[in-house]
């Protein structure tokens, strides 16, 4: 019998096109003969659909028609089985659609990457591959991200953070610490987007107003780093779990300015496919990396460590600097969903696509059997111990 697996994809993010990027290289990759795919897709109003027309990425041209032909449904718990079943249920004929044995999440960003799905799969106790809801939110989060890996002596760019709230109560003096402790130019960004959203340098006041005043419109937490100004930007991905994580090889990523943007990452690929980016495949990239073989390790290393850090599973990209002047190497931000689930990362190892689809699964039903060896709940019943006291509490 076929694993079911439904890949979960679209969400409400400023990431949502290049969700569905992602979600159908995967899905077209994925080994048909062990698993039975259901794709279901998160509108950016957050409502569910699927249906086979989802599969075919000429079809979201035209999303309005695309959605009119899908079918809405909503996932329940039924014993030990997760369903799909159609939304609103009809009145009469089955409301069932499928049944589900592990999710394949590719939502990049917010209330996808970050936790907030992941969280929703617990409750329904429903398997999914990757990141769980601590290394997903840990990660997503740019300053708690960074707070870890400093405790951890991983090194990070010195930076200042606040609330833009904060900002805007007593700007001048975030000016003064930010000047003070960091000096220009930097770069400011939001501190749980991806993909270069909201992201800007400064390399004076003005436009260090200017760059808060941006990123304050995608999060209400900043983030303002000391800028490396002669820079390699270096990407490794690392696949496994906390017991056994490898790295893939470096790729050395080329954009068009200091800051790798948006459309360098997914845009510069778009006419390959009739006018469908290929992701983050496209990108202007050297692979391998040109920084020699010592520093192409000392990146793997601190990649592993910091998957394993955070706790992660399945496949995460981890960015880096590497500072020319002084050949430091510094982390930049880990993706625990990336574009195109880093794939390309991983073909120059010996490991298609299909393999790295097929480990992801798999790691997914370990952490499963795994967790279902643990107690969640203990049999007692307080509310036979004797009289309660209602509203006055329960502590005496």
């Amino acid at each position: 019998m076929k694993t079911r697996v439904a890949v979960i994809y679209g969400g409400m993010s400023v990431e949502h096109e290049v969700s569905v990027i992602s979600a159908l290289q995967a899905i077209q990759n994925m080994d048909k003969e062990k698993y039975e795919i259901i794709p279901l897709y998160i509108s950016k109003d957050g409502t569910w659909y699927t249906g086979d027309a989802m599969l075919d990425i000429e079809e979201y041209k035209n999303l309005s028609a695309l959605l009119g032909k899908s079918q809405k449904i909503q996932l329940t718990r039924n014993g030990n089985q997760v369903i799909v079943n159609k939304e609103p249920r009809p009145k009469f004929g089955k409301a069932y659609i499928n049944e589900i044995d592990v999710a394949f999440p590719v939502i990049h960003g917010t209330f996808g990457e970050d936790g907030v799905l992941q969280g929703y799969l617990e409750l329904l106790g429903l398997p999914y591959v990757g990141c769980d809801v601590l290394s997903s939110s840990t990660g997503m989060d740019k300053v708690i991200m960074k707070h870890v890996y400093r405790e951890a002596g991983i090194p990070v760019l010195d930076y200042v953070w606040f609330y833009s709230s904060q900002w805007n109560h007593d700007q001048e003096a975030w000016v003064k610490k930010i000047e003070d402790s960091l000096g220009y130019p930097v770069i400011v960004k939001p501190a749980n987007l991806g993909s270069s959203v909201g992201i800007s340098k400064a390399a004076n006041l003005d436009e260090l107003e200017e760059a808060i005043e941006l990123a304050s419109t995608f999060a209400a937490k900043i983030v303002v780093e000391k800028m490396v100004q002669n820079m390699t930007e270096v990407n490794c991905s690392v696949l496994g779990d906390y017991e056994s994580a490898d790295a893939s090889v470096c790729e050395q990523v080329l954009g068009n300015d200091e800051i790798l943007s948006y459309e360098d990452k997914y845009a510069g690929g778009s006419g390959k496919s009739g006018g469908a980016s290929k992701g983050m495949e496209s990108t202007n990239r050297i692979i391998p990396a040109e920084i020699g073989g010592d520093k192409t390790k000392e990146v793997q290393e601190i990649a592993v460590k910091a998957f394993q850090v955070l706790g992660c599973s399945g496949v995460s990209r981890i960015d880096f600097l590497i500072d020319n002047d002084t050949n430091k190497v510094y982390i930049n931000e880990i993706n625990t969903i990336p574009g195109s689930l880093s794939f390309y990362l991983w073909e120059p190892t010996g490991k298609p696509y299909q393999q790295l689809a097929d480990d992801l699964i798999q790691l997914a039903l370990k952490r499963a059997r795994e967790r279902e060896s643990l107690m969640f709940s203990i049999d007692s019943n307080l509310f036979s111990l004797g009289k309660l006291s209602g509203g006055k509490g329960a502590k005496k």
